[in-house]
Order: structure tokens, then sequence, then C-alpha cells
């Protein structure tokens, strides 16, 4: 959905750094000569050359109203080419320079998306994870009646679910290692912060599991009987269920 979305705006630079070397020949194009270019090497999917002269505009012309457009195409042909630091540089310049233009809506549902998409499996590090929520969540609080917020929210979702998967990836290893007090302390942050997500019925089991193995039984009664009271047909509550029935705990 959000490569639709984004797509749209390319109807509508990164500053390059100007060499102060006199080797570099400086051909200076008329900004629609360049505009023009960096849109038909954009439609042709040529995305590094597209973005290469969309940031040309802004060097040469960088008071024109072709500017202004190009740095969110230069943005829109990094994301697109995957080179999404690039991308976010190149929307966070739009974002410095237009902070009430009509297209920052866009600016800063790219950075988001761009951060979004660079989420990694819940056994390596959540930086992005946690980067594209925060960005995704300023989306929604600044641009809340845009399309750009209806899309964020559901990315949000599943970002936090992401996160949470993380956090329970770890507490069952400490489960695992019988490291009992850190896999609590890993399923509890679950159900304080992501108490909304799909991870929230096995948070619940995981703690009944823990607090038993501790001998902690009137605690693994209450985590079970939260989990039995909210998520009563889960196959997790099946399982405490069984465990806090078991006499040899």
């Amino acid at each position: 959905m959000s490569r639709c979305i984004l797509l749209t705006i390319c109807g509508i630079i990164f500053l390059a750094g100007c060499s102060t070397s006199d080797e570099i020949d400086y051909n200076e194009r008329p900004a629609t000569e360049i505009y023009n270019t960096a849109l038909d090497a954009l439609q042709a999917g040529d995305y590094e050359t597209a973005a290469t002269e969309f940031i040309e505009v802004e060097r040469q012309h960088p008071y024109s109203v072709w500017a202004r457009r190009a740095i969110l195409l230069s943005a829109y042909a990094y994301y697109v080419d995957e080179e999404y630091d690039q991308s976010i540089l190149a929307a966070q310049r739009y974002i410095m320079l237009y902070p009430g233009g009509e297209s920052a809506p866009y600016a800063y549902y790219l950075v988001a998306t761009c951060f979004y998409e660079q989420i990694t499996d819940v056994t390596r590090d959540q930086r992005r994870t946690e980067e594209a929520l925060a960005a995704l969540e300023e989306v929604v609080r600044r641009f809340p009646d845009t399309e750009y917020a209806r899309d964020a929210a559901f990315k949000i979702d599943l970002a936090r679910d992401h996160l949470a998967g993380k956090e329970m990836e770890v507490g069952r290893y400490y489960l695992d290692q019988e490291a009992y007090s850190a896999a609590i302390g890993r399923f509890l942050e679950v159900l304080a912060r992501y108490q909304t997500t799909t991870h929230t019925p096995e948070a619940l089991h995981r703690l009944t599991e823990a607090y038993l193995a501790l001998g902690l039984r009137e605690e693994a009664q209450a985590s079970a009987a939260i989990l039995g009271h909210n998520y009563p047909a889960s196959e997790w509550y099946e399982y405490s269920y069984i465990l806090v029935g078991d006499p040899s705990y």
C-alpha cells in the first residue's frame, strides 16, 4: 500500500555539496531541462540517475520552484532504489526548508516508511523498528486526517507487534536458561508496553510458567486467571491451566 501512496507524489533534493575544484566542469543547464531529464530517468527506472539529476536541479537553481519539487522527487527516487538513508536525508531536508509546505505530510511519511522497510527479524537489533515506530507516530500526530496517517496507523500496529516479538524472543531464551527473574521482566514488559499485540496471551502463559518454576504459585495462578478471563479460547490458556493444576509444581 505504501508504494502506491508514495508513487502519487510523482506529479509534483538533497543539497549536494558544491565542489571547489577547478578541475570539475560546471555545465549549467536550465532548471526545466535538468528536471525533465530526471523525470525521464525516473519513469525509465533509472533511479540513481534520477536522484542525481533532481539533486542537480537544486544545486544549480536553489531558489526555483523546480528545486522544491526536486527535493522530494530525489527522496522518492532514492526510496524506490532502496537507498533508504539517502531518501531519509532528502525528505528531512524538505521538512527543514519547508516545514509548512503542502507536501510536508508526504515527506514525514516517506521518512517513516524508509525506517519501516528496514525492520529486521526479531533475532536482530531492533533500532530501526524503534525509529520507524517514532516516525510513524509523528505522522499520525501531525497529520491525523490524511491518507498517510491511516497507513501509518496500520504500520504502527505491525511495528509494535514486532517489538513485542523481540521481547518474547529474549524472554523465551532466559526461560530456557532458567534465568526466571530475567524472563519475567521481559514478559512483564510485553504486558506493560504491548498488551494490545498478538503476543499477550503467550506472555501471560510464560509468566505462569516462570512463576511456577520459582515456586510462586499465587502469582502463577493470578497470571493464568488473567489469561483465562481475557483469552479463554487461547491454546496458551489451556497450557497454563494444565500447569497450574499440575501438583508437581
